[in-house]
C-alpha cells in the first residue's frame, strides 16, 4: 500500500481543549511569525530577544532556529532548491501545530525562495501568519560573519550558500520590513515585539 493511499486513512484525533481555550488562558492568539533574510541580518537575535521580552509578559512564546532544525528535524536534507524547499516546508508544519496550541512561534530562517514563504504561508493559514523581512546589506552581514560562512563560500568551500552562489529573493510584499544595519539589536527587537504584540491581540 503506497504511503498516500495509507495517508487516506489516517483520522486525526479530536481535542478536548480548543485553539481558542488556549488562547484566553495566554490573553493573546496563536501566530506565526516568520523571520527572513541574509546570514548575518539578525534573524536570530531579534528572534530572541523579542522570546524573552513576551516571555517575561506572560506570554506563551518560542523560537524555531534554522541551525537547531538542521541538526535535527532536518539533518537528512542539503541546500539544492527542492532541499530548501523541504526544509522549509516541515519549519511551516511545525509552527502551525505550536500555533493552533495558542503559542506565538518565532521562525528564524533565511528561506531564500519566495515560493518557500508562500508554502508556509498557506500551511499557517493566511490570519495566522507575519512575515518579518530582516534587511540588512550583504556587505554588512558578511562584516558581521564571525563563523567566516560567507569567505568559505567565496573560496567555493560552501556551495549553494545564500548571497554567494544562491539567490535570495527580498520580500516582495512582507508585513513588517526591519532595517538592522545602523540599527542597536535591542531597537530592532522593540520593534518586533510591538509588531507581535499587535497581531496577536487583535
Amino acid at each position: 500500500m503506497s504511503n498516500k493511499l495509507q495517508n487516506q486513512h489516517l483520522i486525526a484525533p479530536r481535542s478536548h481543549v480548543s485553539k481558542e481555550m488556549r488562547e484566553a488562558r495566554h490573553n493573546h492568539h496563536g501566530l506565526v511569525v516568520w523571520l527572513t533574510g541574509l546570514s548575518g541580518s539578525g534573524k536570530s537575535t531579534l528572534a530572541h530577544l523579542a522570546e524573552k521580552a513576551l516571555f517575561d509578559k506572560g506570554w506563551n512564546v518560542l523560537v524555531l532556529d534554522g541551525d537547531v532544525i538542521r541538526k535535527g528535524l532536518c539533518k537528512d536534507l542539503g541546500f539544492s532548491p527542492e532541499d530548501r524547499l523541504e526544509n522549509n516546508r516541515r519549519v511551516a508544519e511545525l509552527a502551525r501545530l505550536f500555533m493552533l496550541i495558542g503559542s506565538v512561534c518565532l521562525c528564524a530562517f533565511i528561506s531564500p525562495q519566495e515560493e518557500a514563504r508562500r508554502q508556509a504561508r498557506d500551511i499557517a493559514g493566511p490570519e495566522f501568519f507575519r512575515e518579518v523581512y530582516i534587511s540588512c546589506s550583504q556587505e554588512e552581514c558578511e562584516r558581521r560573519d564571525v563563523k567566516g560562512f560567507y569567505k568559505k563560500a567565496r573560496a567555493g568551500e560552501i556551495r549553494n550558500y545564500t548571497g554567494v552562489s544562491a539567490v535570495y529573493e527580498v520580500p516582495s510584499a512582507p508585513d513588517l520590513t526591519i532595517h538592522t544595519e545602523d540599527a542597536e539589536p535591542e531597537q530592532s527587537a522593540l520593534e518586533l515585539i510591538r509588531f507581535i504584540e499587535k497581531n496577536a491581540r487583535q
